[in-house]
């Protein structure tokens, strides 16, 4: 599908077992955001498709196996399906590069990261003891705390990690006994899709796993605020993640949500004191803003630089910045691809030019490529037609920036990193806090004390030290402030999906005698 322009029609929502087509019929055209040409075609569900998928989930948790089923066999499903990920990764890889615009070599990445997560969730709980026992003060009393699945869980995701924030949710609700209906973003669901058809030759029964492709305006708001859904995770902006919990306190369902960042990259000069550290620096700064066309909640779209090296970082990252190499992420040799859809770019191009306006100086970007595919048919390159078609943004540095501004404060979610200097390590901290978002952060020093220190003040989930990025299956990830309430990964992670129960036995029951009939 990779190759050509193909359109496959497919029944893709998935309820009780059954894959089917939309009760009204509707499909949507799925675009290759390089071109901006449909490549497949999805069902369009709304209201009365979700309360079918959670029909299913419901009948599936009150009256099935998977809920009671022994967790040897719950985490021994789980590597069966990291085991099929790993044989469908190629496909998978290309599939998620076509669909979210990312270079081929990410969409790989992403699937190998898939994998692990559903591997750590099962030896997660393949690991755990059968409960935690509360001493009583009596050897008449047995006390145990357990766990116990949630029930029902709905699960809404973004468009920019389809498959890796999917399997996020999905892995350790299974692993704790749940059943689940899944929205992925209406406008990149393909792997999604592909994962609930793996779970289901992996031997989830049915009823289980269900899926629902459709906008969230119905298919997200009803799920938020369906009686039978015991829990909604969602990942995405800000207005939409306040909707859903609106949406869900009447019924009082548990909610999760992770909601994004505004990232600082805090660079202090001792860590471009010799010519490998600076260029390392640089380097990562360019990977923290520009990776996935900085299409990443944790992206690092704000260095905050110590004034006394700036311009000479500064000058420097925008020299590399203006050669990464653009194009369909398909393409051997391309860096970065383009924006997922119409409607990002024309959002980042107005944060570009808010910025502008607002006295930010542009040292590189700042507008669409030229020449990509050429000026007409005769001019493109081979396999890169219609490219000039694309949601396509030059990677951006904006320099000279303050707090004030709306491209600082706000989540741009593209190719656009911002420059603000410090003097002193309190002003840099300062900065960095600065922000109504505490999703995640770095500091870059050769000074240990400093690190450390630096990092203990930072008021963001997760805090890189002289890196940016990488994070790990065993490790929390989530926010403070407007970054979100869920956790996902990690003990916490998997602690979403559960309700704790304790039960309390008497193993010599009498009379109490507190009244005197």
């Amino acid at each position: 599908m990779a190759g050509q322009h193909a359109r496959q029609t497919r029944q893709t929502i998935h309820a009780g077992g059954e894959w089917r087509e939309a009760v009204s019929g509707a499909t949507r055209d799925i675009l290759d955001p390089a071109d901006a040409q449909p490549f497949a075609v999805v069902a369009e569900g709304d209201e009365k498709d979700t309360d079918l998928a959670v029909a299913a989930a419901r009948q599936a948790f009150d009256h099935g196996d998977w809920p009671r089923t022994p967790v040897s066999e719950r985490a021994a499903l789980l590597y069966r399906v990291a085991d099929l990920l790993v044989r469908d990764r190629e496909r998978l890889g290309l599939l998620e590069s076509r669909d979210a615009g990312k270079t081929l070599e990410e969409g790989r990445v992403d699937i190998d990261c898939v994998a692990d997560a559903f591997r750590y969730f099962a030896g997660l709980i393949a690991a755990e003891s059968s409960g935690r026992v509360v001493d009583a003060g009596s050897p008449d009393i047995h006390s145990v705390v357990v766990h116990e699945p949630v029930g029902v869980c709905a699960l809404i995701t973004p468009w920019n990690y389809p498959l890796l924030q999917a399997s996020w949710k999905i892995a350790p609700a299974l692993a704790a006994g749940n059943t689940f209906v899944v929205k992925p973003s209406e406008i990149t669901p393909l792997t999604t899709i592909a994962l609930i058809e793996l779970l289901v030759e992996a031997g989830l029964p049915a009823g289980v796993a269900n899926i629902v492709t459709g906008p969230g305006g119905s298919v997200g708001a009803r799920l938020a605020e369906h009686p039978d859904v015991d829990l909604v995770s969602f990942t995405g902006g800000l207005v939409s993640g306040t909707k859903v919990a609106q949406a869900a306190a009447p019924s009082v369902k548990k909610v999760a949500l992770e909601l994004g960042g505004k990232n600082p990259n805090v660079v202090f000069a001792d860590a471009c004191a010799t010519e490998e550290g600076f260029d390392t620096a640089v380097d990562q700064a360019l990977n923290a803003a520009f990776i996935h066309s900085g299409q990443v909640c944790s992206a690092g779209g704000r260095l905050i630089i110590e004034e006394s090296v700036r311009e000479r970082f500064v000058a420097e990252l925008a020299l590399r910045a203006g050669r990464i190499r653009l194009g369909r992420g398909t393409d051997d040799g391309v860096e970065c691809g383009p924006l997922v859809s119409e409607q990002q770019r024309a959002k980042v191009e107005g944060y570009v030019a808010s910025a502008l306006a607002e006295g930010a100086v542009l040292r590189t970007g700042g507008k669409r490529p030229e020449g990509l595919g050429g000026d007409s048919p005769g001019d493109e390159a081979p396999g890169s037609r219609g490219l000039r078609d694309g949601y396509f943004y030059e990677p951006t540095v904006l320099d000279a920036c303050h707090r004030e501004m709306k491209v600082v404060r706000e989540e741009v979610f593209g190719p656009v990193l911002t420059v603000e200097t410090f003097r002193t390590e309190d002003e840099a901290v300062a900065l960095a806090n600065d922000t109504e978002y505490g999703l995640a952060g770095a500091v870059w020093t050769a000074d240990a004390g400093r690190a450390r220190r630096v990092a203990g003040r930072l008021r963001h989930g997760t805090v890189w030290i002289n890196d940016f990025h990488p994070y790990l299956p065993q490790a929390e990830w989530g926010g403070f402030g407007k970054s979100g309430t869920g956790r996902e990964l990690g003990p916490a992670g998997l602690a979403e999906y559960r309700e704790s129960k304790h039960i309390y036995q008497n193993l010599a029951p009498r009379p109490v005698r507190w009244f005197a009939g």
